[in-house]
C-alpha cells in the first residue's frame, strides 16, 4: 500500500514537472522584417506594441498528432494571454493535443504585422512537426485573437501557413461598422480605412471552399463583440460547404476564455473535445 501511494505521488510529481517546462522560442531571432513603428506604450497605457514575439509550447505528454496555435485577444491593443491563451494548455494537453501560445505584436495601424507573426510561428511549428509529433496544426483565437485566427484561416499564403482547422471563441470577424468591435478595427486598419481594407479584413467575405473546418463559440448577450460576427462567418462557411460547428450560449457575455467559473465551461470543453476527436483527428 505504501509503495503504491509513493508511486502515485512520484507519477503526479513527474507529470507536474513535465507540465511546468514549456518550450519558449523567439519568432524572429534575427529581427522581424516589419514593424508597427513604435516600441513605446500607447498614450493611454497598455502593452508596448513592438515587443519581441514569443512562442510558448506546451507539448502533450501523450500526443495524438494534433497541435493548436493559440492567439489571445485584447482588441489589437494588448494581449489577454492568460485566460485567453496560456490557460488553455491544460485542456488541450489532456486531449493529447500540443498547445502553443503566441505573443504576437500589435498592429498599431500596420495591418500586416500580427499576421506575419502568425505565419512565421506556423513555419516554426511545422519545422518541428516530427520532433513534437504533430500531424495537423490548427489555430485558435478569442475576441480580436479570433479575428487574427480567422484571418490566418482565410489569408494563408501556402500549405505551410494554412491551418488544418480553426477554433474561435467570441471572435471579431467583420470590419463592417455595424457589427465590428470598433477599437479592434481602428487599431488594425486605422480610423479611416479604405473600402478595400474593410472588405479584405471582413473575413466572412474571404471564405471559400478551401477554408479549413471551424468550431465557433459565442454568447447571445455579448455586448462587446456582437454574436452576428460568428453568425455571418458560420453562414459563409456553410455556403461554401466548409464543415462548421457553432455553439451559441444564451448568456456569459464576453471574455471568459478558459476560466472554469464560466457557466458553460463544461459544455464547451465537452463539445470541443468531441469535435477534435470526431471531426479533426479521425478525418
Amino acid at each position: 500500500m505504501k509503495r503504491s501511494v509513493f508511486l502515485s505521488v512520484a507519477l503526479l510529481a513527474a507529470s507536474m514537472l513535465y507540465a511546468a517546462e514549456p518550450i519558449v522560442i523567439k519568432v524572429w531571432p534575427n529581427g522581424a522584417p516589419n514593424s508597427n513603428g513604435t516600441q513605446e506604450k500607447p498614450a493611454s497605457g497598455g502593452q508596448a506594441w513592438d515587443f519581441e514575439p514569443i512562442l510558448t509550447v506546451y507539448p502533450a505528454e501523450n500526443p495524438n498528432g494534433l497541435a493548436v496555435l493559440g492567439l489571445p485577444g485584447g482588441g489589437y491593443y494588448m494581449l489577454s494571454n492568460s485566460h485567453e491563451c496560456k490557460q488553455f494548455n491544460t485542456f488541450y494537453n489532456e486531449q493529447g493535443v500540443t498547445f502553443i501560445c503566441l505573443d504576437y505584436r500589435m498592429p498599431g495601424g500596420h495591418k500586416d504585422v500580427p499576421l506575419s507573426d502568425v505565419h512565421e510561428a506556423m513555419r516554426i511549428i511545422n519545422a518541428h512537426a516530427a520532433e513534437w509529433k504533430i500531424e495537423k496544426l490548427g489555430v485558435q483565437g478569442a475576441s480580436a485573437g479570433g479575428h487574427l485566427a480567422s484571418t490566418a484561416a482565410t489569408h494563408y499564403v501556402d500549405e505551410v501557413t494554412k491551418p488544418a482547422f480553426q477554433v474561435l471563441f467570441y471572435p471579431v470577424i467583420s470590419m463592417d461598422a455595424e457589427i465590428t468591435h470598433a477599437s479592434s478595427r481602428e487599431f488594425l486598419i486605422g480610423a479611416n480605412p479604405s473600402e478595400e481594407d474593410i472588405k479584405l479584413f471582413s473575413n466572412e467575405l474571404q471564405v471559400n471552399a478551401q477554408t479549413p473546418p471551424a468550431f465557433i463559440v459565442h454568447c447571445t448577450d455579448d455586448r462587446t463583440v456582437p454574436v452576428e460576427n460568428s453568425i455571418r462567418y458560420y453562414q459563409a462557411l456553410a455556403k461554401n460547404r466548409v464543415p462548421v460547428t457553432m455553439h451559441i450560449y444564451p448568456n456569459g457575455g464576453h471574455g471568459w476564455g478558459a476560466m472554469p467559473r464560466y457557466k458553460y465551461y463544461d459544455q464547451w470543453t465537452d463539445e470541443l473535445g468531441k469535435w477534435l476527436q470526431s471531426e479533426i483527428l479521425k478525418k
